[in-house]
């Protein structure tokens, strides 16, 4: 990436927008400025709101606005990164890729092939435009390896993500991109960084959660889905 600059930025992370998310993203941006992040990415479950004020806010602290959501769509999760609205959930996958591009986003598939987690299966990931090829949050390096391998047969980029639910977290993977072009960091916004995206000279960082955390996140996160969903159901009876 020698000429280019490069920013690192973590693209998918969550707010307290999503049901299992837990704080502003004011404080996830103060995080990224401290940890030497170039930008985040909130990818809220099926929320965009909290994206949209991060991606306006992000400059003041000195970094790249991108905003984003992950889509629930009917074959598994997917980040639409670099759309201002959400697409509509629960859509035939290839329905949510064409919808994202068509808004200026790109499609990544986070955490593929792990059904707990609503990853896409590999024989549903017929079109994307990159794939999640470390997630800090998985239990063991194999899920990354077969995400890695998967990409690398399919042409497809390859991006490595947190997958935060909380700014202590924030950081623990990352992808560096090239921007061509860009005399400095202080040149580069969201756009460039969407475009980098689907662009196979990104590189890959990052280091898995303990296990121990690991399992306490999935607990917790599946209880809080589950009273989220209820409170939406019937919100008198709580």
């Amino acid at each position: 990436m020698a000429g280019d600059v490069t920013v690192a930025i973590d693209p998918h992370v969550h707010s307290e927008g999503s049901y299992d998310g837990r704080e502003p993203v004011e404080l996830l941006l103060e995080q990224a400025d401290d940890i030497g992040l170039d930008g985040i990415v909130v990818t809220d479950h099926d929320e965009i709101d909290e994206s949209l004020r991060a991606a306006e806010l992000a400059p003041e602290y000195g970094l790249v606005g991108i905003p984003g959501v992950e889509v629930s769509t009917a074959a598994g999760h997917v980040l639409a990164i670099g759309v201002e609205e959400r697409p509509d959930p629960r859509r035939p996958f290839d329905e949510t890729v064409e919808t994202i591009r068509e808004s200026g986003g790109v499609a990544v598939v986070p955490h593929p092939f792990q059904r707990t987690r609503h990853g896409v299966r590999k024989r549903r990931i017929t079109d994307c435009d990159a794939v999640e090829v470390f997630n800090s949050w998985v239990f063991t390096g194999y899920r990354n390896r077969r995400a890695k391998r998967f990409a690398e047969n399919e042409g497809y980029p390859g991006v490595a993500a947190s997958d935060a639910h909380s700014a202590g977290y924030l950081g623990r993977a990352f992808t560096e991109f090239a921007i061509p072009d860009a005399e400095s960091k202080a040149e580069v916004d969201g756009d460039d960084v969407v475009e980098a995206m689907d662009d196979d000279s990104a590189e890959v960082h990052g280091r898995r959660q303990p296990l121990l955390r690991s399992a306490h996140h999935y607990l917790v996160g599946a209880g809080r889905k589950t009273g989220w969903a209820l409170r939406r159901r019937a919100p008198n009876l709580l």
